[in-house]
Formats: structure tokens, C-alpha cells, sequence
């Protein structure tokens, strides 16, 4: 690992300039991945910047506006949050989900939603991927068992967040701040793929961090669930996930919000499916059916295919899971 300088900035102001006039800077919370990219050789900033000592990043704030919670709040602290747990608990479901305990009581929400893939290929020095600035997926030819099945556009790896996946179905919106300002963006909109930058996850632009995620008042109080599929059952990344959020009044469904993760670049939204859910009597729900078109879009490649068979079972079970729940 190469030596660097450490930056504790006590304001979102100072942090946002040392990052925009620094060239080699990141941002760390928690350091649970940048670190092991750094020991890796796969990063090798020159500053770090520490956002430990900014107020607010770490509230929890429940008011007319929904669920608002910095992005340095730790995933423990979801995991353990009663209301969370009452009022969304797809959310505090996916945060359980993550890696262990040790890692989710240091580990944050912005960190979660920010961290880079875990392509072999991409965090092995030994590759010169298209992700890091080459001109190839090596992941096309080579072993893609853990690699997207649909959304890749040069480059195959799946978003690694948990958390991303339970925000995209609950219709949270992320919170920007740089250059002295603020701005807000749908959480689905957050993450980029392949086809707008090949070298990155996210839309923050130089110079600006994610500060907080809001789920609004629409999507509290409804049931909801996330399921994961993993090799190791002690921690692991998504082979695939599946979040839902069911609107029900009356015993109807009127609003859905539904996501995949591991199986595309980002969060894979389920559009289609929500709006097949919308109408249906709850206690006559057929996810079989809903689901039976899933991924029909979908590109496996030569070992990956089988993500696609197990989507369709997880979101079955996530949606009898939420319907378990009304």
C-alpha cells in the first residue's frame, strides 16, 4: 500500500473542496472496501478524507417528509432500529444481509450504495479490465459465473449492494451535496451503468458526496421483504436478490415497487412487475405468474445462465414473503 495523506474535515463544505481540488482523493466511511482495494493495488489514492467528523451524516430522522438516514449511519444500526424494522423492514433485511457483524458495525449506508464491484477481474492488478480504464471485459470468454446476465454494455460486473437493492423498491431518493449545494435524484437514477461510464458505479460528479436517503411517507407501513441467493451462508455477495414493496388497501394491491440485485450493473428495477401486481386481490396473488416473463431480455453468458431460473424463485418467494406479511 502507498502512503497517503489523512483529512478529517469537520463540514460538508471543506470536505467537497478537498475532494474537488485534490486530484487522488477519495472518500472513506466506514473503509471496508477502499481499504482492501488499496492493499490490493487496484486504488491508490493520495488523499483519504474521512467523513467521521461532519455532523448530521449520522441521524436517523423520521418526520412528514418519511425515513431520512445519513449515509454514516452503520448497517448495524439499521439492522437494530425498531421502527425501522416495523415501518420498512425490506431495508433492515437487505442491511442484515451484509458480509457479518464485525464488518455491518463499521460498514455504512453510503458505503454500501458507493462501493465498487468485486469482479475477480477488477480487483485483481493483474488485469487492465475495461472497468479500470482498458479496453476489455475480461469476464466475455473468461469466468463469468458471478457476472450480469442483462444491462452489461462492455463490462459485466453486477452491483454489490444489499441495500440498493430493498431503496430501488421502496422509491427512496438519494441526496447529493457539492460545490455548495444540494441536489436530489430517485435512488434508481443513482447508479450508472456501463453504457453511461464504463469506470464507474454512480452519478457523483468530481467533488461530490452522497450525504443521505430518504424513503418517503408513500412507501412506510406497507408490507415488505428482500431475500438473497449465496454460496456461503456466513457472508457473501448476491448470486441474485429480490426486494418487494406491496401497497395494499381494502385487500388490494394499488402500488408495488419491486428490484433485483446481482444479476445486472445496477439495481434492476422491475417496472413491468409492479405493474402486474397493481389490481390483484392480495389474497390472490400467483407470483408464478407474474413472474413467468422475468428477465426474458436477459444475455447469460456461458456459466451465469442458472441466475436467471433462480431470480424467478427468489422474487416468487420474496413477493409470498411481503404477501405473508399484509
Amino acid at each position: 500500500m502507498k502512503s497517503f495523506e489523512y483529512f478529517k474535515p469537520k463540514t460538508l463544505e471543506d470536505a467537497s473542496r478537498i475532494l474537488l481540488s485534490e486530484p487522488g482523493s477519495e472518500v472513506i466511511s466506514g473503509s471496508t472496501d477502499l481499504l482492501g482495494e488499496m492493499k490490493e493495488g487496484i486504488a491508490e489514492p493520495s488523499i483519504l478524507i474521512s467523513l467521521s467528523d461532519i455532523p448530521n451524516l449520522r441521524r436517523i430522522i423520521w418526520d412528514g417528509d418519511g425515513l431520512t438516514i445519513g449515509a454514516m449511519v452503520t448497517l448495524a444500526d439499521i439492522v437494530a432500529h425498531p421502527e425501522i424494522r416495523s415501518r420498512c423492514l425490506a431495508l433492515a433485511e437487505s442491511a442484515e444481509s451484509v458480509a457479518t457483524p464485525q464488518i455491518r458495525n463499521v460498514g455504512t449506508l453510503g458505503g454500501n450504495l458507493c462501493q465498487r464491484p468485486r469482479c475477480w477481474y477488477y480487483r485483481s492488478s493483474r488485469f487492465d479490465c475495461a472497468k479500470k480504464g482498458g479496453d476489455k471485459c475480461f469476464a466475455v470468454g473468461g469466468l463469468d459465473r458471478y457476472h450480469a446476465v442483462i444491462g452489461g454494455a462492455g463490462c459485466y460486473i453486477v452491483h454489490p449492494s444489499d441495500t440498493a437493492t430493498a431503496l430501488v423498491a421502496l422509491g427512496a431518493s438519494a441526496k447529493i451535496f457539492g460545490a455548495g449545494s444540494e441536489r436530489t435524484v430517485p435512488i434508481a437514477d443513482f447508479f450508472a451503468g456501463p453504457d453511461v461510464d464504463v469506470t464507474r458505479e454512480n452519478i457523483l460528479r468530481s467533488g461530490e458526496l452522497l450525504i443521505s436517503v430518504n424513503i418517503p411517507p408513500s412507501a412506510l407501513n406497507h408490507p415488505s421483504s428482500y431475500l438473497k441467493a449465496k454460496e456461503r451462508q456466513s457472508m457473501d455477495f448476491a448470486l441474485t436478490s429480490a426486494a418487494v414493496l406491496l401497497k395494499v388497501s381494502d385487500g388490494v394491491i394499488f402500488g408495488a415497487g419491486v428490484s433485483l440485485g446481482g444479476v445486472a450493473p445496477v439495481p434492476w428495477h422491475l417496472v413491468s412487475v409492479e405493474t402486474a401486481l397493481i389490481g390483484i386481490p392480495i389474497k390472490s396473488i400467483e407470483p408464478k405468474i407474474i413472474t413467468s416473463s422475468l428477465l426474458k431480455e436477459a444475455e447469460p453468458m456461458s456459466a451465469n445462465g442458472y441466475k436467471i431460473q433462480l431470480s424467478k424463485s427468489y422474487l416468487n418467494r420474496a413477493i409470498l414473503k411481503a404477501v405473508s406479511r399484509a
